[in-house]
């Protein structure tokens, strides 16, 4: 059961310690709550006057379940008075960096640990691939955008490793924070994520990972496009696509895509001319399809489906976020019954048809 209720000026007697209860405070408060908050059944017992049958009561029990049993002629009162009583998560804890896989960017693709590491988290430092359009609904973090953008590190990887330890050692007064690295797509794909864990290892900042859905996967997926079909590819490769490549790497792929293998470019708009015209070199035959999916899993999303040898004259106005999908999975397209890349699909099958 999900409820969902309107706390502007309602009175919420909130029970637990500073620490474990430093986010719920700062949710019910977002949340317009008139808050009364409780560090100890001592605190209670010598307040003042309080709400005679508050709205709600909140009750954050610490990991160790410490001083639960404290609390429970207090919440027994609240529960005979047929007062509300939910529970409240602790705060995560201080001094921890969490790695965190965002997905292709939209809030539905997070998984459960995900949100509820943005939920516990002092802090979260965010890429501008991830779902941070959502984040202010899904956190009371202070947020700090270390976003990338081609060609352009609005904060430098190395700066970004450093911010990583000293809020997880220094901030909160010395104290340290609960840190949440959020990126997006998966963080040990082309994500530096193994960078970012081993600069906090070293550090000596534990440090953990949660695995983020790739948008090698999920984009091609958004446009009706599976990496494999038993029936045309039982394999895929994802390749980086931010710088060229070179001749040895276009004949690799080549002969994997000439096998049946789906290729999967990620981040290669820019150099999409360039991919291609060395996999035509490489001797990939012109009638291999290709799609370029835009902002897959967003508002906005496009596809545009052409073939090799027309890869660079019918993709010229694609831009990023894209990801590149090359192979015979790419016909399967067409199955959504829609329009790809403003093209009828009588039209894109015979265009794929003729190379």
């Amino acid at each position: 059961m999900q409820l969902e209720i309107a706390l502007d000026g309602t009175a919420v007697v909130l029970l637990g310690g500073r620490d474990t209860a430093r986010q719920a405070v700062l949710r019910y408060r977002r949340a317009g709550a008139d808050l009364a908050h409780f560090e100890s059944p001592a605190a209670f017992r010598a307040a003042g006057e309080l709400p005679a049958r508050p709205g709600l009561i909140a009750v954050v029990r610490s990991s160790e379940a410490e001083n639960d049993g404290e609390w429970a002629p207090v919440l027994e009162h609240y529960r005979s008075a047929r007062v509300p009583i939910v529970q409240e998560p602790p705060a995560g804890r201080r001094g921890h960096v969490t790695l965190v896989g965002g997905g292709p960017g939209s809030r539905g693709l997070l998984t459960v640990d995900a949100v509820e590491s943005l939920r516990d988290a002092d802090v979260v430092l965010f890429d501008r691939l991830a779902p941070w359009r959502e984040l202010e609904r899904l956190t009371t973090a202070e947020l700090v955008d270390v976003g990338k953008l081609p060609g352009h590190h609005k904060v430098p990887q190395e700066e970004i490793n450093r911010l990583l330890v000293d809020y997880a050692q220094t901030g909160g007064g010395g104290r340290g924070l609960n840190v949440v690295r959020l990126k997006g797509g998966d963080p040990f794909v082309f994500g530096r994520g193994a960078e970012e864990m081993a600069a906090c290892a070293s550090a000596g900042v534990p440090v953990r990972m949660i695995s983020g859905i790739s948008s090698s996967i999920a984009v091609p997926a958004a446009a009706g496009i599976p990496v494999t079909h038993r029936d045309k590819s039982h394999c895929f490769t994802v390749v980086s696509g931010h710088a060229p490549l070179s001749s040895q790497e276009h004949d690799h792929l080549a002969g994997l895509g000439a096998a049946g293998g789906t290729l999967v470019v990620l981040m290669g708009i820019a150099n999409l001319p360039h991919l291609a015209a060395g996999l035509r070199r490489a001797g990939l035959p012109l009638s291999t399809p290709l799609a370029v999916v835009e902002r897959g899993h967003q508002p906005g999303q496009r596809t545009t489906v052409t073939s090799l040898a027309r890869a660079e004259a019918d993709t010229s106005g694609c831009g990023n976020p894209a990801v590149i999908v090359i192979g015979d999975v790419v016909r399967l397209a067409s199955a959504l019954g829609e329009d790809v890349g403003g093209r009828g699909l009588r039209e894109l099958a015979d265009a794929l048809a003729d190379g």
